[in-house]
């Protein structure tokens, strides 16, 4: 039932180290107690055990037992304070986490785990949406994203771009690095989720040259210079376009007497109705960018059974619109909703507190949670496609706050020589070996 050894969370968890090892320490030597390593990975652990309270995990992790817990499971040598890891968090640059990313993207790939997601031979279709984890209307800094409201209070945000990969057959993302959406110190222009977009997709690019992306996203991003760009790069995209936001392109249709359609009835009665057309122009402009048009209209009825819209979108991209292709194209089109539903959703309404202040700091602290508390996620959904001693955990507890729960019970009372120890205890309890599983601490 063992994971690979790469995919495993020892695996896993090594690199994580290595990486936080490898991080330079800005502090003087001698007032340095404990270790840039040990506050990230403190905070890491409490992330990965869906802690709500960052404080009363720093207590319990004082005593004998949880230090040994910390120590076989995450390495950690000294548990520091709560505030003392606050400061130590704050001052690491985001930037390092960026290559963490990437190695669990290439472990993945290494097992053959990420070719069930191509949305087309070769290409992964990649959504991008942007969330708030930090909103307050007194706590903020030079980073927060300002807001005015009609009363004349002010709210102070921190907001993120979220990309991944993702397939309409598969409930289970993989989450890359995301873009902060951020203002920078000494600027008076806010930023937005399109420049965010801007830069995400130029990363994207420059890390994972050889692979093919289908960019995807909501209305915001149907947009000339972010297409270009896209296209630029070698990408394709899939953009939802509102009509009225496109009245130029809108009206270039309507000049056609009929668009491209199909038309089907589903296994529920709900009926299908597809149109197309390619080659049109986005705007008005003379360079305008010509793209390929296609929209969805569901008709279902109701209780008293009349006809009713169920569902309606419309979508532009590069990608060639044609009968055969059109059912998939919007099945891709529409999977770009995983990103709130199965990603943000997940961290913030399962466990994983994404909207929850565990600090906000003066420089990195509020988006270094984010990024532990995305890996942490992260760590959770390869184990949802490659260890099967987890997949049975989540199978006999049912959902994943009852997994959770039993999880940090078990490591308030019993000391764990390893993860694969603590799923295996879960699991058979009573078929445990306690002095080789799970022991007292010496």
């Amino acid at each position: 039932m063992k994971a690979k050894k790469h995919l495993s969370f020892t695996g896993l968890r090594k690199c994580l180290s290595e990486t936080f090892l490898k991080i330079p320490d800005w502090r003087q030597a001698k007032k340095v107690r404990y270790s840039i390593h040990d506050a990230l990975m403190s905070g890491f652990a409490c992330m990965y055990f869906q802690e709500p309270s960052l404080l009363q995990f720093q207590e319990r992790m004082q005593l004998e037992q949880h230090q040994n817990n910390l120590n076989s499971l995450f390495g950690v040598e000294k548990i520091p304070k709560e505030t003392q890891m606050r400061e130590i968090i704050d001052g690491v640059d985001s930037e390092y986490f960026r290559s963490i990313f990437k190695e669990y993207y290439k472990r993945l790939q290494r097992g053959k785990h990420l070719e069930q997601y191509q949305a087309l031979p070769g290409w992964y279709y990649f959504p991008i949406d942007g969330s708030q984890f930090f909103s307050s209307q007194e706590i903020h800094c030079f980073q927060c994203l300002v807001k005015e409201h009609q009363d004349g209070i002010k709210s102070y945000s921190h907001q993120v771009l979220q990309g991944g990969i993702m397939h309409p057959d598969l409930s289970h993302v993989v989450p890359f690095m995301p873009e902060q959406i951020c203002n920078s110190d000494g600027t008076t222009k806010q930023d937005c989720e399109m420049n965010a977009a801007k830069r995400l997709v130029s990363k994207l690019r420059k890390e994972y040259p050889r692979r093919g992306f289908i960019i995807g996203g909501d209305a915001l991003f149907s947009r000339q210079p972010l297409i270009e760009q896209v296209i630029g790069y070698g990408m394709h995209y899939i953009f939802a376009a509102k009509p009225q936001d496109h009245k130029y392109m809108m009206e270039w249709l309507s000049a056609y007497k009929e668009l491209h359609s199909v038309k089907f009835a589903d296994e529920k009665g709900r009926v299908h109705f597809y149109e197309w057309m390619n080659d049109i122009p986005l705007n008005g402009r003379e360079d305008a960018v010509s793209v390929n048009y296609f929209r969805c209209t569901i008709i279902g009825k109701d209780k008293r059974g009349k006809e009713k819209r169920a569902y309606r979108n419309s979508w532009v991209t590069d990608l060639p619109v044609t009968a055969d292709k059109i059912k998939h194209l919007i099945r891709v089109g529409r999977c770009r909703w995983k990103n709130e539903n199965e990603c943000f959703n997940v961290m913030k309404n399962h466990g994983y507190y994404m909207e929850h202040s565990y600090g906000h700091g003066k420089n990195n602290l509020c988006f270094n949670f984010y990024l532990l508390t995305l890996l942490a996620f992260y760590f959770h959904q390869i184990f949802e496609l490659t260890d099967r001693q987890y997949q049975a955990c989540r199978k006999k507890f049912g959902s994943k706050k009852h997994l959770w729960e039993k999880l940090r019970a078990y490591i308030d009372l019993l000391f764990f020589e390893s993860w694969e120890g603590l799923l295996y205890f879960a699991l058979l309890p009573d078929k445990s070996e306690l002095l080789t599983w799970a022991t007292k601490p010496p």
